[in-house]
């Protein structure tokens, strides 16, 4: 089993997921907004948070898989 590190679906997350970095994570504000009941929130905004939110659910994925794989490598 390949028990490299999912180092693309890291670095994806850190810079697209987190883009634009000042004054906040673009992604931070989006859930603020959705966890306060997503008022004024329009089509663009949903679709803002499925483009900065896709490279963190790569990285949840990529990282279950990897914590499987490293569980199943050691003895």
């Amino acid at each position: 089993m390949n028990s490299k590190f999912p180092f693309y679906p890291f670095l994806a997350a850190i810079t697209l997921g987190l883009a634009p970095f000042l004054p906040e994570p673009h992604i931070v504000g989006k859930i603020r907004w959705l966890m306060g009941g997503g008022v004024g929130m329009g089509p663009m905004d949903y679709f803002d948070v499925l483009l900065h939110g896709a490279p963190w659910l790569w990285l949840f994925f990529s990282l279950f898989k990897w914590i499987q794989g490293v569980k199943k490598d050691v003895p």
